[in-house]
């Protein structure tokens, strides 16, 4: 697996793990009213920086792994809703896209079985 694909993974994943502590941090701030604002904005600046570099390595991995415009464009919009990078990140790999191929699905026996003739 190309550099370029490994690193996207693992951003994309860093990424949803800042998405999800954000929305406990502020679950914290506004349910529980929690000290210290429930450590939004230590969390938020952490999900912040996260979210610039997802976008950098979708970038870099769309020019590197040779995707078209319309991928880019819909894996940099997934870095806006909550785990759409996971779901993003998912797709790419199942479609081939991260520069390995995709899981060969099973064949069944009769399309297996060698053709007489």
């Amino acid at each position: 697996m190309p550099v370029a694909a490994r690193w996207f993974r693992v951003i994309a994943f860093v990424e949803a793990v800042s998405w999800t502590a954000l929305l406990i941090a502020m679950f914290l701030k506004r349910v529980v009213d929690a000290p210290h604002e429930g450590g939004v904005p230590v969390v938020g600046m952490v999900h912040g920086v996260g979210f610039v570099v997802y976008l950098a390595s979708t970038a870099w991995a769309g020019l590197v792994l040779k995707w078209r415009w319309w991928v880019v464009l819909i894996g940099l919009a997934a870095g806006v809703p909550p785990f759409g990078t996971v779901v993003f990140e998912r797709w790419v790999q199942r479609t081939g896209r991260l520069g390995v191929p995709a899981r060969s699905r099973r064949t069944t026996p009769a399309a297996a079985a060698p053709s007489k003739g």
